[in-house]
């Protein structure tokens, strides 16, 4: 469990401010997350990692000379937002383009998405690895949809050394994607984790029992068994990674030896003198394999917070990956060679501070408006509050437990922005906005960043001139749910929000078309949508972290459906409790 915490939602942010305060020979901080506090190459690509915290070293650790140039850091095991990953690049620039990378779960892939676009519009070459190594996750005919765990390392640390000897962006991209190609990982877990403040472990395994295929975020492994002996784990692991070499590549040539990096990592809990006895089998196994070990890695490098656990990661070498594997780097958490670095000058380590948007003008009638907004967001934090644990609970049946405590980030910083917006005269339109631009920065993950887009569409419909009517707020919604299917590329069954979303999306548009108000519309959609959550109890996830858990999840329904049917129906409360402003609201 975790001890030594002040306000479990300040977490993150001070754990980034110590971390700054007692590496600043290698990282500064900036907005979104670190980047270097050394100076770059000039005209090469930067390399910019990232995702949740709770994984140190991953990914602020391996921010240095030779390896990457800055780290987007987000929240607990939730993915940084569009903003900060794009702040976070914007800082690690060189003038040759930005590399982004990053673990594929559908929070990352959102998020590091929407800032690649942002930077490319600004002119910016920008392109994105996203790392699969996990064999556990998904099938070998269905490796893009693998998630990754330590594999990041290798590949980070191979596109950071091509990027440092000057490689072009075509060739750092190419590097990091055959250097994904070539790593393989498979993991265990003995117990879950504990986030500050949680009662209890995201999941948990039965004594003397191990969770098979677990992932890094608290996901329940694919399988369980009885807690083997150290030889036994690592024939387990070994095995099972052997039994997926890349293509090209054989096992067993005694005059030409296959060369692979083994990486044991640690995932939090498993003390540094075990992983050495299951490492002295492991290089056992790959010898009598005819494997040689190139510069075995044991130790805590991708961890998840405190889980007992460990993986085991194949990083099969060619001579080019072998030269850059080797290439020197000086990173808090990994170091190798002689580097030579020059710090950055006063000025350009100072942080620079946000200033407060500008309001755009509104009239009365959409200010009223903004009332009535802030209303239906404050009512929809209390409801979150009031359910954060209950969705926490669904959320870990098949998932990593984290969605009630991702929604009480987002929608606390959504009200406070738009509360915020109301007292500097903002119109409803842009409160909306403001509200979703915090929600998505501070949530993090994919519901972070769904409701961002949703937030936003709504706020873009409604505008700052006219009082929020029942046919644009009907049409935002609609906008939504477009952007948010063509987005996220769910759709209807995939056991999703979106199961939610698009019936009570439908109904609204088709109350209003028939004349109804506002306020009936949103309350016969809410019915809708109430039972669309239900409903999915009878699905099976296609999307997301819980989609290897499927079977599992049957019986319960999806976290974020739910959380959406209990917003959306607090918010109809607060229609009824206030006088509309215009005939049709």
């Amino acid at each position: 469990m975790t001890r030594l915490f002040n306000d479990p939602a300040a977490f993150a942010d001070e754990m980034i401010e110590g971390f700054v305060a007692s590496h600043g020979r290698w990282v500064r901080r900036v907005s979104g997350g670190v980047a270097r506090s050394t100076r770059s190459t000039p005209e090469t690509v930067a390399l910019v990692i990232g995702g949740g915290s709770g994984h140190y070293p991953a990914f602020a650790g391996l921010v240095g000379q030779g390896l990457a140039h800055g780290a987007a850091m987000g929240n607990l095991f939730a993915s940084p937002s569009a903003q900060q990953v794009y702040n976070v690049a914007k800082a690690a620039d060189n003038g040759a383009g930005v590399l982004l990378g990053y673990g594929n779960y559908a929070g990352d892939v959102l998020h590091f998405t929407q800032a690649q676009d942002k930077l490319r519009a600004e002119g910016i070459d920008c392109r994105s690895i996203a790392v699969t190594d996990d064999i556990s996750s998904a099938p070998l005919a269905e490796r893009h949809k693998r998630r990754g765990i330590a594999g990041a390392l290798t590949v980070f640390k191979v596109a950071a050394a091509a990027a440092e000897a000057g490689y072009t962006m075509d060739d750092v991209v190419a590097i990091a994607e055959r250097a994904n190609d070539r790593t393989r990982s498979f993991g265990v877990a003995f117990s879950g984790c504990t986030l500050p403040g949680a009662p209890e472990p995201l999941f948990s395994v039965p004594a003397g029992r191990m969770a098979v295929g677990m992932g890094i975020h608290g996901e329940p492994g694919i399988g369980e068994q009885e807690v083997p002996t150290a030889d036994e784990l690592a024939g387990l692991l070994v095995k099972d990674l052997l039994a997926e070499v890349p293509d090209g590549l054989s096992v067993g040539d005694t005059d030409r030896p296959a060369r692979v990096v083994p990486i044991l990592n640690g995932l939090g809990s498993v003390k540094y003198e075990e992983l050495f006895v299951v490492y002295r089998r492991v290089a056992q196994l790959l010898a009598e394999a005819g494997i040689e070990a190139v510069d075995p890695q044991v130790g805590e490098l991708v961890t998840s917070f405190d889980m007992a656990g460990t993986s085991l990661t194949l990083f099969w070498l060619d001579p080019e990956l072998e030269t850059l594997w080797n290439a020197p780097c000086d990173a808090p958490a990994f170091r190798r060679g002689a580097v030579t670095a020059q710090a950055l000058d006063a000025s350009e380590l100072a942080v620079a501070v946000a200033e407060a948007a500008a309001i755009p003008e509104a009239t009365e009638e959409s200010r009223a408006g903004a009332v009535r907004v802030l209303a239906a967001l404050d009512a929809a934090k209390s409801v979150i509050d009031a359910n954060v644990a209950e969705l926490g609970r669904i959320d870990a049946i098949a998932g990593d437990g984290d969605h009630g405590i991702g929604m009480e980030r987002g929608i606390h910083a959504a009200a406070a922005a738009a509360a915020d917006a109301v007292d500097r005269g903002a119109g409803a339109g842009t409160v909306l906005n403001l509200a979703a631009d915090a929600w998505a920065d501070k949530a993090g993950g994919t519901s972070g960043a769904l409701w961002g887009m949703a937030l936003r569409a709504v706020g873009n419909a409604v505008g700052d001139t006219d009082a929020p009517g029942a046919a644009a707020v009907a049409a935002g919604v609609a906008e939504a749910k477009r952007s948010i299917m063509d987005f996220g590329k769910a759709k209807v069954g995939d056991k999703t929000l979106v199961d939610v979303l698009a019936p009570f999306s439908d109904a609204l548009t088709a109350a209003v078309q028939d004349g109804g108000s506002l306020r009936q519309g949103w309350g016969a959609a809410a019915a809708v949508a109430e039972q669309s959550a239900e409903a999915t109890a009878n699905l099976l996830p296609l999307m997301g972290r819980a989609r290897p858990h499927a079977e599992k999840s049957l019986g319960t329904p999806d976290a974020g459906a739910v959380s959406m049917a209990l917003i959306v129906r607090a918010i109809h409360n607060t229609l009824i409790q206030n006088t509309p402003l215009k005939e049709n609201a």
